[in-house]
């Protein structure tokens, strides 16, 4: 299967173009200044990615409505997929996926409602990102029933589906909820997704974890954060990611060190997540793809 290059982390971009981090985190872009959404699409585009993730991660219920945002829900999902879509479009190639975050809160899937609430809020997000989006794209999913109420709810919409887990950073072989990875299975075999990633924790961890997706028969991958850690307090909504700091260690080149390794391991898709930036997948679509690579960021 050829290799597909993913984009990298667009909430901590928006974040350092910002200059501050609020509550709403990357919503708050859409709100007060979507083109700096347009201009992260462009340049991951422009770094050799082939997937635009819509800015849809914190689109959701439970983070609207603390802020009175819940009636713009609908305004603000479209807004987003339409630039990411845009963006495609513009760069004469690649897929837009929507992207579903977890409800709760990430790294929190005991916050998560059970799988049949949580699968009625998905398949009504997920029908309204259809209209534009290619794939829908599960991401953060850190326990078996975080994945399974988001895999009932995203196969409503008739897209194919992704699904990302985050694996804990300490031990990359289980879930954040502490459960094996090697027990997705189950539900892989159930719902069928269309590929498998781990997403949204320590590239050291991602490649603890790799290995065990590779024998489950569904096309894998990953794209890792660049933070030091999960600060506790970051773990509720309103929580601002100022709580969080970038390794210093995870520059363009040593990320696309662990990503090469992960594609020797079987992955056919690769990308970044939370501080892997455009210069970061510029580096890795250069060393891993070198035909598709731009000639310079």
């Amino acid at each position: 299967m050829a290799l597909t290059i993913l984009d990298g982390g667009m909430g901590q971009e928006l974040v350092h173009r910002a200059g501050r981090a609020t509550p709403l985190w990357s919503t708050q872009a859409l709100v007060d200044a979507p083109e700096l959404v347009r201009a992260v699409h462009q340049e991951f585009f422009a770094a050799g990615a082939e997937v635009a993730t819509t800015n849809t991660y914190a689109v959701l219920p439970d983070r609207l409505a603390p802020y009175g945002l819940a009636d713009r829900l609908e305004e603000l999902t479209e807004i987003a997929c339409r630039i990411a879509a845009d963006a495609r479009d513009a760069a004469g190639h690649g897929l837009v996926a929507g992207s579903l975050g977890p409800l709760g809160f990430s790294y929190r899937p005991d916050l998560a409602p059970p799988p049949e609430q949580a699968a009625e809020i998905y398949a009504s997000i997920a029908a309204l990102q259809a209209r534009v989006v290619d794939v829908l794209l599960l991401e953060t999913m850190s326990s078996l029933d975080q994945a399974r109420g988001g895999l009932m709810g995203a196969q409503i919409a008739g897209k194919p589906v992704w699904l990302a887990l985050s694996v804990d950073d300490a031990d990359g072989t289980r879930l954040r909820s502490g459960e094996s990875l090697s027990e997705i299975a189950p539900l892989l075999a159930e719902f069928r997704p269309q590929r498998v990633l781990l997403n949204c924790a320590r590239p050291e961890a991602v490649s603890q974890g790799l290995p065990l997706l590779a024998g489950l028969g569904v096309p894998f991958g990953a794209y890792a954060n660049g933070f030091t850690k999960i600060d506790p307090r970051f773990n509720t909504i309103g929580a601002t990611t100022d709580l969080l700091s970038a390794r210093k260690d995870i520059g363009p080149d040593a990320y696309a060190d662990f990503a090469a390794g992960w594609v020797g391991d079987g992955a056919s898709i690769v990308g970044g997540c939370c501080e892997i930036g455009p210069a970061h997948i510029a580096t890795l679509t250069r060393r891993l793809k070198p035909r598709a690579a731009p000639p310079s960021l």
